[in-house]
């Protein structure tokens, strides 16, 4: 036991604590960014122990909870799990310093909503270093607890609508998953059952048994990811919710969902993965396209963002349920290249929305005359979002695209057509704010300040860095799913088009 992990996803939570209790609120804020850049280095630290050529599993941390049940305090950091561990660090402290004044004249507790940021954050550590099966599901719900209240408490005008409705779908899909988590326990020999991943992956269940069991995981994680048709709760959510806690939605939380269908689904259930895949890949394709499109209608900032992480959801579900280690390891990249970059577009948003004070459409129009570096920001987080080359995501959805073509042709085919519907969205979006003559309330609004510069340069400077040099995180992830598609029993197709000649 290394005690790496645990520290990791304790520091948060003890952070937390400490804001809730010290006296100002100047100060609790303070303590709660100091947490999360403490956070970010004990990150820093643990990655460069990890050895992307070593065991799946690393730095590991095991202590027994509940013995007699065989539920264990476990923990261990794959090259999967690292990199979305990453993602979270890095995306809190920036997210932090966003919520600087943006609930401030609310007339709630700031030191509460900094408070609950940060044991967010402990919870969405705790679940991407899980390796007992039943801890990862007790944070999986716990999660949903401090999320409803920076919704209900913090959000617009329909917060308590959009708390409850977040709260309902994700609950379902819990429950649902508690019941397929006992029944895979349950298929143990008696006096040897335990929730430990490694232990779960080695037993011999039938394939009927692992299709039950597949859908109980997978309805949970397809709410969480969100995947159509169970995606509804995400719009509302994210709409109302503070921008910052849309980015963090968005951007980072949900990430859980996905991260459960690699780390947990795929070794757990490999033959009803098999059997089941192209049923995935359908569904995702539906709902890389449904969703572009709904994104192109909308006249609200925060909707438009909000479709197009649905449609981002599908082309990363659509890469791990293609079954080969490109498409694989894209779909991981994709988590973090798309976290950054939905985290960018929602606190851009949300500058814009602090400005004008509204979230439609029509009410922008000329912003990039008054505040030119404000609409230089909207434009390079959009076009992160339209995966542009040079940045992450263009690396992530290329990997996922020509990952899924070499085993279901038409689905990448479909799916290529989310690159063209992004790239309206997108430029209507900017197009209807930014460009044209100022409007009367327009023509006044400031431009972007120095603390807001300070939390978006960062995002744009790892979307362009992993878009360019993208091969350490790469080989990171790699070797994790290898070893993940290695489990699951199937092996890369051989090319589509093989070269004239080959073989004879």
């Amino acid at each position: 036991m290394t005690g790496w992990l645990t520290a990791l996803v304790l520091l948060p939570a003890l952070g937390a604590v400490v804001t809730a209790l010290v006296p100002g609120v100047r100060t609790a804020k303070l303590v709660a960014i100091a947490t999360s850049l403490l956070v970010l280095a004990l990150t820093v630290a643990v990655g460069l122990e990890f050895d992307p050529s070593g065991s799946l599993y690393q730095l590991t941390d095991q202590v027994a909870w509940v013995a007699p049940l065989g539920v264990y305090w476990s923990l261990g950091l794959s090259g999967i799990s690292l990199a979305l561990v990453a993602l979270t660090a890095v995306a809190t402290p920036l997210v932090l310093g966003a919520m600087w004044a943006e609930v401030d004249d609310t007339g709630r507790s700031i030191k509460a909503y900094y408070a609950l940021v940060l044991v967010m954050e402990a919870m969405v550590l705790g679940a991407f270093l899980a390796t007992d099966v039943l801890l990862f599901y007790i944070l999986f719900e716990a999660m949903l607890v401090p999320m409803y209240f920076l919704i209900g408490m913090y959000g617009g005008e329909k917060r308590q609508y959009a708390a409850v409705k977040f709260v309902l779908y994700n609950l379902f899909g819990g429950l649902v998953m508690l019941a397929a988590v006992i029944g895979l326990y349950l298929q143990g020999a008696p006096r040897e059952r335990t929730f430990l991943l490694s232990d779960l992956v080695a037993l011999d269940i039938d394939e009927g048994t692992q299709m039950w069991l597949f859908v109980g995981f997978m309805i949970a994680f397809a709410i969480k990811a969100p995947l159509w048709p169970v995606h509804t709760w995400l719009p509302d959510a994210a709409t109302e919710a503070p921008a910052s806690q849309a980015a963090y939605l968005s951007g980072v939380v949900d990430k859980v969902g996905t991260f459960g269908m690699i780390a947990l689904v795929l070794p757990l259930f490999p033959d009803a993965t098999v059997s089941a895949a192209p049923w995935v890949v359908g569904l995702a394709v539906v709902s890389i396209v449904w969703a572009a499109l709904v994104a192109i209608g909308q006249t609200d900032l925060k909707r438009i963002i909000a479709y197009a992480s649905i449609s981002h959801f599908g082309v990363i579900v659509l890469g791990i349920f293609a079954l080969t280690t490109q498409a694989t390891s894209g779909s991981t990249f994709y988590m973090v290249s798309h976290g950054l970059s939905t985290t960018a577009l929602f606190l851009v948003v949300g500058f814009m929305i602090s400005r004008r004070g509204s979230r439609h459409l029509g009410d922008y129009g000329g912003l990039q005359k008054p505040a030119p570096i404000l609409a230089g920001f909207l434009l390079v987080a959009g076009l992160s979002g339209l995966a542009m080359p040079g940045m992450a995501t263009f690396v992530s959805e290329f990997l996922v695209l020509v990952g899924t073509f070499s085993r279901y042709q038409v689905a990448a085919a479909v799916a290529t057509v989310s690159i063209v519907l992004a790239a309206l969205y997108i430029l209507i979006m900017y197009q209807r704010t930014m460009t044209g003559p100022p409007t009367a309330q327009t023509a006044s609004v400031a431009d972007v300040r120095g603390r807001e510069a300070a939390l978006v340069a960062p995002l744009f400077a790892l979307l362009l860095a992993l878009g360019v040099v993208p091969g350490p995180l790469l080989t990171t992830i790699t070797d994790g799913t290898t070893q993940t598609i290695a489990e699951v029993g199937v092996s890369d197709p051989s090319p589509v088009f093989a070269a004239e000649g080959a073989g004879q």
